[in-house]
């Protein structure tokens, strides 16, 4: 168990701290800012489990789980991210 625990545990963290660096370099959605690093962690935990599973069908690398976690974090904050609300009249 608790080797799965710390490499989950620091692909949670690198996805937060991705995360908090997107929302540093001003992408659009400022307005809300708590949910970079809450879309980064919770991308660092999926990323995880994609690995855990690439790993286990195909004998995937390690360094292949910090892409994941980067694809993961750009893919949910950028073109599959939620969209900006549109003003009502």
């Amino acid at each position: 168990m608790l080797d799965l625990l710390l490499p989950l545990s620091l692909s949670a963290a690198f996805g937060a701290f991705i995360g908090t660096l997107c929302r540093l370099t001003r992408w659009p959605g400022r307005e809300r800012p708590l949910r970079f690093p809450l879309v980064g962690l919770v991308a660092g935990i999926t990323a995880f489990i994609i690995y855990l599973v690439l790993n286990a069908v195909t004998g995937a690398p390690l360094w292949l789980l910090p892409v994941l976690v980067i694809l993961q974090v750009w893919l949910w904050l950028g073109p599959l991210g939620p969209r900006p609300r549109q003003p009502r009249d």
